[in-house]
């Protein structure tokens, strides 16, 4: 039997027994939200600069029904969620990665009253993580499965976690050794939780700590449930030799023990809430986005336990912070673009805003940064690429034909891009 292109590349890599192997493993797979290390960042080379409708695309898929998860990737196949717009029916969809074509297309889940899902969201918005062989995808409150990769057959399922999501679920659900991590931030419940991953069983669950001093006088939430919910994806880091899981809930951050869900610190942001992004973590230093109301980019000191004061921020930026969009982290600098498409610039050591610049549009997805290049795709389904320089500079621009909810993928040489409507493989000619 003859190899495929990504055995070939796996057994080169770990023939050589050089450190070079994990850097060739990240470049071919995007196995979770955000990519390999969770940053948005690709080790992949010869991405097109030019691209848009027609323009170096090699396949295009239509996937039927609504949902703004991102593709993931491992081996030939890709995975990404889908519904029904009323909610009524959740599915999974493999992809084919080499020719588009669709091998898998399942409901996991019949939901007979869905929760209210605002129309700007979707019922399939938490993008699904791969590991170890399965595929793990999560609707939020309605469900969660573990299929088999291999033969998308399912091994488990969650249907018991209570949460109304509110404006509906969003938060992607991360691995970490045996564990498989999510957040639960609804208007009624807030909370984490681990599963063993290999049989869907709770290993710990922790409940949001802090107080959102909305009771009213019967004891019951009397505050409007958005300043309870959030959207936001956690994030595993190390510090001092330990393992910490930095969560963005409501009107607060946390970082948990993920070994047994133990809180190890809390930082309040009253003023913001419904926190949608993902952090970054870079020199014990943590990089969040507070959310909506307000949004300010923190850099927090890692170290320290309890709730955190005001001194343990580095700085802060109050302007031009998207509420949605995850940002980068490159060479020192910090690039982000905000929900209404203003680029910003920042000094990742002072919280210095080097350049601000308008890009256009209105964005929901996350910017992406490989081969040198920062690519960012908006809601009217415009491209623009960026240089990742302290001088702003435009390197090429795009035009799909619908817009971008969905974070993209990167794998081999390809983007991997998902608009309201379809599925893109976008590559250079003979790569």
């Amino acid at each position: 039997m003859i190899p495929s292109r990504c055995q070939v590349i796996r057994l080169l890599c770990l023939s050589l027994l050089l450190p070079a192997s994990t850097a060739c493993w990240a470049a071919d797979e995007w196995p979770q939200f955000r990519g390999p290390k969770g940053d948005g960042q690709s080790e992949s080379r010869g991405i097109p600069l030019q691209l848009g409708e027609g323009e170096n695309v090699r396949w295009k898929t239509p996937i039927h029904g609504k949902g703004w998860s991102s593709p993931v990737i491992s081996g030939n196949r890709i995975w990404l969620t889908t519904s029904k717009e009323d909610g009524t029916e959740l599915s999974v969809v493999c992809v084919d990665r080499e020719t588009g074509k669709i091998l898998q297309d399942e409901v996991l889940f019949q939901v007979a009253n869905p929760q209210f899902c605002h129309k700007f969201n979707s019922y399939a918005s938490p993008t699904p993580v791969i590991a170890g062989g399965k595929v793990y995808v999560s609707f939020g409150s309605p469900g969660t499965a573990c299929l088999e990769e291999s033969t998308g057959k399912k091994l488990w399922e969650r249907t018991d976690f209570v949460c109304n999501h509110y404006r509906g679920a969003g938060s992607s659900p991360i691995v970490w050794g045996d564990l498989f991590i999510m957040n639960f931030d609804g208007s009624d419940a807030q909370y984490v939780v681990g599963l063993d991953k290999n049989t869907g069983k709770t290993v710990w669950r922790t409940e949001r700590s802090v107080d959102f001093q909305d009771l009213d006088a019967q004891g019951k939430p009397g505050g409007e449930g958005d300043y309870r919910k959030a959207f936001a994806t956690p994030a595993i880091v190390e510090w001092e030799g330990k393992a910490q899981l930095i969560s963005s809930g409501a009107k607060a951050h946390y970082a948990y023990d993920p070994t047994n869900g133990r809180e190890l610190w809390r930082l309040e942001e009253r003023g913001q809430h419904s926190a949608s992004t993902r952090p970054l973590v870079s020199n014990g230093v943590a990089f969040i986005q507070t959310g909506f109301g307000k949004p300010q980019l923190l850099a927090v000191r890692l170290g320290s336990g309890g709730v955190l004061e005001e001194s343990q921020i580095d700085w802060r930026v109050k302007k031009g912070v998207p509420s949605k969009p995850s940002i980068l982290l490159i060479n020192g600098l910090l690039f982000m673009v905000d929900d209404s498409g203003i680029a910003n610039c920042v000094d990742a050591k002072t919280g210095e805003v080097i350049w601000t610049q308008r890009i256009g549009g209105n964005f929901s997805a996350s910017p992406v940064y490989v081969d040198g290049r920062i690519y960012t795709f908006n809601e009217e389904g415009k491209v623009a690429v960026i240089a990742p320089e302290r001088e702003f500079k435009i390197l090429g621009e795009g035009k799909f034909e619908d817009g971008f909810m969905a974070s993209p993928a990167i794998a081999g040489n390809a983007l991997f891009l998902r608009t309201k409507t379809a599925l893109y493989r976008i590559e250079a000619p003979g790569k």
